[in-house]
């Protein structure tokens, strides 16, 4: 899929206007995208979107028909038009694999090239991290509530729009979801495709047997009955045994039943005490209606027989308390070698200057303790300071006979991907690995463990250092 490089904030274009009049656009520039704050008030991220991140930087043109579009604008000079006809994307991009858990106030992506190329990505990049990380992780809460029972999403209608819904599918699948009901998801990502029928279905038939059986007769391998048009448990579920039962006879099985209203939990304990007595133990039950990670933890505690959630609504628009946007920035640290820092009043907001690497320290068994950031030319080990990079007066000693990893890589070079495309699958289970290696505290849904992510002494020294010098240049 081709993203159009007008996919953009505007002053993107202007500031790259102005670097090409002030002769700026080949400086060297290092840039960082990350987030400062665990969404969903929660204790992790999971890293997503970087696959249709490089899609867009390997294939950054301008058309002809972009260039009169601008030209029409009336805005920028014919030098700059004659600028971008041949601009592309030429840089280094540092990244963790997808569906990798991260954590606020470390670098994601890394961004290295010229001022004009590293400059000009931030939007679409923020655009397609922001959003598809938010989603993964909700997703990764959700299936991690579900605890084994699978989770599909649902969500399309409710989306964001059509770009929103794509994009929501593909992510809840690096969070975990087994599925989908997005069809052009299941063809442009190759995802498996689920759905059943809509309550009109139902109501369009004279009755709601008469509606099953249409419905068994049409799809007899793969029929999943929508119980709750009428009455779940007087109809809905009866009505769905007797047809089970014809389907048994013609050499078939009923596959499962949708609950989508009323107290879940009890519906699905007694909808799975029918179905057992009926002889029909080998029946699913999906349920769905506005579920969430709460919701589900809710209905399982209440004994639910639920095989199968069908998540919507809250899934596809990252629903809940810090949710709605990841908060995501993109900043300038380093150009032409020169480290680089904002400053402001809240040192919450000041950036991290220069080229850095990102390291996990994991104790011998795999669990992971805690990353460091530090600068990129550094050697950290057991046994050295670190600091709280929101609170530097907050240090810690890491540990002695921690195994240290550095899991971000050079995914592009000179503007090519450099790593093979991973299938969903294995985000998939990468994501779930990590979970399982994360210290448990940090999954609760309320009040989780804070994992700590902390800077180096020479990280935090240099920050100080630049802090001190602006403060000194301020009038």
């Amino acid at each position: 899929m081709r993203y159009s490089p007008l996919l953009t904030d505007l002053y993107e274009l202007t500031m790259l206007a102005g670097y090409l009049e002030e002769g700026m656009v080949e400086k060297k520039a290092v840039f960082d995208l990350y987030f400062r704050t665990n969404p969903f008030e929660g204790g992790y991220a999971v890293f997503a979107g970087l696959e249709p991140a490089l899609d867009f930087l390997e294939q950054f043109r301008f058309s002809k028909e972009e260039l009169d579009f601008l030209t029409g604008l009336g805005l920028f000079k014919p030098r700059f038009i004659d600028y971008l006809s041949e601009f592309s994307f030429r840089g280094r991009v540092t990244a963790p694999p997808e569906g990798s858990l991260v954590f606020a106030n470390e670098p994601l992506l890394t961004v290295e090239g010229t001022l004009a190329e590293a400059q000009f990505v931030e939007t679409t990049l923020l655009n397609m991290i922001n959003f598809q990380t938010l989603t993964a992780t909700k997703a990764a809460r959700i299936c991690h509530a579900a605890e084994g029972t699978e989770v599909v999403e649902f969500g399309l209608r409710r989306a964001q729009g059509p770009d929103g819904g794509l994009s929501a599918s593909r992510a809840a699948c690096v969070g975990g979801c087994k599925g989908t009901s997005n069809v052009l998801a299941g063809k442009l990502f190759g995802l498996p495709l689920c759905g059943t029928q809509a309550h009109s279905w139902v109501q369009a038939f004279p009755d709601e047997l008469a509606a099953f059986r249409a419905y068994a007769d049409t799809f007899p391998e793969s029929t999943i009955l929508l119980v709750d048009t009428y009455d779940t448990l007087r109809s809905g579920v009866p009505n769905a045994i007797t047809v089970a039962e014809e389907l048994r006879a013609g050499g078939h099985e009923l596959r499962g039943i949708r609950i989508d209203s009323g107290d879940l939990a009890y519906l699905s304990r007694e909808a799975r005490r029918m179905l057992d007595e009926a002889g029909f133990r080998g029946v699913g039950i999906v349920v769905s209606n506005d579920l969430d990670e709460y919701l589900i933890e809710s209905v399982r505690s209440e004994g639910g027989r639920v095989d199968f959630y069908g998540i919507g609504t809250r899934l596809a628009t990252c629903a809940g308390a810090g949710g709605g946007a990841l908060g995501g920035v993109y900043k300038l640290v380093e150009i032409d070698g020169e480290p680089k820092l904002k400053v402001t009043g809240d040192i919450a907001k000041s950036t991290l200057p220069g080229k850095k690497k990102l390291f996990r320290f994991v104790e011998p068994g795999g669990g992971f303790i805690q990353d460091v950031v530090c600068l990129a030319g550094e050697i950290i080990g057991g046994g050295d300071t670190v600091y709280d990079p929101v609170n530097p007066l907050r240090h810690t000693t890491l540990p002695a006979g921690a195994r240290l990893t550095e899991f971000r890589g050079v995914v592009m070079e000179a503007g090519r991907r450099t790593v093979e495309r991973e299938s969903l699958e294995i985000m998939a289970e990468r994501c779930k690995r990590e979970l399982n290696s994360l210290p448990s505290g940090c999954l609760r849904l309320i009040n989780p463990h804070r994992y700590k992510v902390s800077i180096s002494n020479s990280l935090n020294n240099l920050r100080g250092e630049l802090i001190e010098r602006a403060e000194k240049k301020a009038p």
